[in-house]
């Protein structure tokens, strides 16, 4: 077992900085470590200097009680009165549902349809109930809008995608950092170069992604989201997401660098969306088999786009005639022209479909028995199998023309009108969320931008996110599956976000987060079905916040009362504030922060 201290953190403006950065974090380390005995182990949090105004820490170094020890999941869970065990050093990036040792064991995957690389969670008794370590130099992440382009290597510590993927610019080594220059395998000289022509290609050389209507993206195998990244300035907002393969930790480095993303793929199962939601699905060399199982895949995206979204594809099937390359294009014409879709451009590698807004076509093919239609109560898409079949929007009362961003966000949409949501209900939920961001942020008491990548774990509405809108964030809005299914809602406001049960840990990396925020969220799972406790949940937070991360949690006061007491063998910091709720009752508020510390 090693010694365990403070890491050491900086956030330069610039590359010269940033490397000077470097240079004193190495002083600061040495000097803390260079006389310290590693023939025991200790838990040392940094001095109160670099920690939080207000911070009831002694000055200089202090020892906590918590032991490095593999620990797994019990029926009956013990928190040890020494704290919560620390995982060995080796499982720093240990992501639970996704554990290549776990999933090799399992013999009954179809591994031909990548279904080993879906969410395959452990039983309980397999599972760690460890706290995740971070690297032993891992640095409190860059800033953004620094961090687009810019992260620290330790904090990510794989060459693999930089020696692979060197020549078609995604990321290079630069001293001790990370660099990302916006390339792409089909946009190596950068992606504002390929948005401009995707922009030109979807509106005949007229305008862009934005005035052809694109306010949402969903980026299938989105590399390190250079993508996403480069969308932003044309306020378009991306759902990009990678399975976690051979090309490894890429979704590590995009959330690393402060670009929305998760661990996903296409292979047997829904995307955990709702359909209707995209204006735009996006693969640039994806790496999926769009032709094949009778295009299933592309009858996903299909339920995922919005009538006249668009479908892009750049990858060699649309350009070269080599190979088996001239028969999946083949193939893929076929199928897309049995879904109606209309292929409006081929350019440079790159081909362009739209969605029918009329259905008239495809319920023919229907009738000719060259499509499949769906059951219309099939709807759920939170673990269900995929389906060889289209959904019809054949009830028009149900398809709303949304407005563009930003307001979207403010707009009374009809999938509120269809949960029973009024528009004053609608207007006050807004004005409440407004008022409660304000006083979060009074409470945080640190600069916005120190603030980036945040998951909302119980969104209802959308409020909470709509309130941060103009601040320099990004929000991941998560509908638990069990509650009232209001992600249609999310999505129709401009917002991204994913079903999830929290009885599961969440498809991400450890340290994915700057901020999570708890809305009654625990309450919820008490009694659930799903057998997970409070401790359960904690845990799972405690593993995707970063170091020195923020957990704002508004519950029942026996569900707060329970979180104080475990919070300190969690390695939190806890203060109780109090705030009025919708019912403009007193209630109170856990302002949560997780400790800086880390195995050496």
């Amino acid at each position: 077992m090693g010694r365990w201290c403070s890491p050491a953190s900086a956030e330069p403006r610039s590359v010269q900085l940033l490397l000077l950065g470097v240079a004193l974090v190495a002083a600061s380390f040495y000097a803390g470590t260079l006389f310290q005995s590693s023939a025991s182990p200790a838990l040392i949090l940094p001095p109160s200097a670099s920690r939080s105004s207000g911070s009831s820490e002694p000055q200089g170094a202090s020892e906590l009680t918590n032991k490095v020890a593999l620990t797994y999941r019990t029926a009956l869970i013990s928190v040890p009165a020494h704290g919560l065990d620390v995982c060995p050093l080796e499982h720093n990036e240990y992501v639970p549902c996704h554990d290549a040792a776990y999933v090799s064991k399992l013999r009954e995957l179809d591994r031909s349809r990548h279904e080993n690389l879906e969410a395959k969670c452990p039983p309980r008794e397999e599972s760690l109930f460890c706290l995740v370590p971070p690297p032993n130099d891992y640095k409190i992440p860059i800033r953004w809008p620094t961090s687009r382009d810019y992260v620290w290597r330790s904090n990510v510590n794989h060459s693999h995608l930089s020696e692979v993927k060197g020549g078609q610019n995604w990321v290079h080594e630069n001293g001790k950092l990370w660099w990302f220059p916006g390339g792409g395998t089909h946009f190596k000289h950068g992606a504002t170069e390929y948005i401009e022509r995707l922009g030109n290609m979807t509106t005949n050389s007229t305008g862009d992604l934005r005035s052809a209507g694109v306010v949402q993206v969903l980026d299938v195998g989105c590399g390190v989201a250079s993508f996403s990244a480069y969308l932003l300035p044309l306020d378009i907002h991306t759902m990009s997401f990678a399975p976690k393969d051979g090309h490894e930790n890429q979704i590590q480095f995009a959330l690393e660098r402060g670009i929305g993303a998760m661990i996903s793929v296409l292979a047997t199962k829904q995307l955990p969306y709702p359909g209707n939601s995209f204006e735009m699905v996006h693969c640039s060399r994806c790496r999926v088999d769009w032709h094949e199982n009778d295009g299933i895949l592309l009858k996903e995206v299909d339920r995922l786009l919005r009538p006249n979204g668009y479908f892009v594809y750049s990858a060699p099937p649309a350009y070269r005639k080599d190979k088996d390359f001239p028969i999946i294009w083949e193939k893929l014409i076929n199928i897309t022209t049995s879904m109606c879709w209309k292929l409006i451009a081929k350019h440079v590698q790159t081909a362009i479909w739209i969605k029918p807004e009329d259905e008239s076509c495809r319920q023919k093919n229907a009738d000719m028995g060259i499509l499949n239609i769906c059951d219309p109560s099939d709807t759920s898409s939170w673990q269900a199998p995929l389906m060889n079949c289209v959904r019809l929007n054949t009830d028009q009362l149900k398809i709303q023309k949304l407005p563009s961003r930003p307001e979207r966000l403010l707009f009374y949409s009809r999938s509120l009108e269809l949960i029973g949501v009024t528009p004053e209900k609608f207007e006050n939920n807004n004005q409440f969320w407004r008022d409660q961001v304000r006083k979060y942020w009074s409470f945080l008491g640190v600069e916005k931008t120190s603030i980036r990548n945040i998951m909302d774990m119980n969104a209802n509405y959308g409020g909470f996110a709509m309130a941060l809108s103009t601040d320099p964030v990004w929000i991941m809005n998560i509908v638990p599956n069990t509650t009232i299914n209001t992600l249609p809602v999310i999505y129709d406001r401009g917002l991204i976000g994913s079903y999830h049960d929290w009885c599961q840990p969440f498809s991400t990396y450890p340290r994915s987060y700057d901020l999570l925020h708890a809305f009654h969220l625990f309450s919820h799972y008490q009694g659930h079905a799903g057998g997970c406790l409070l401790e359960d949940i904690m845990l799972e937070i405690d593993r995707i916040i970063r170091p020195q991360g923020f957990i704002i949690i508004r519950d029942e006061n026996t569900t707060l009362s329970r979180i104080s007491d475990l919070a300190p063998k969690f390695l939190w910091d806890v203060t109780t504030r109090t705030l009025e709720n919708e019912e403009n009752r007193p209630e109170q508020v856990l302002i949560c922060r997780k400790k800086f510390w880390a195995i050496v």
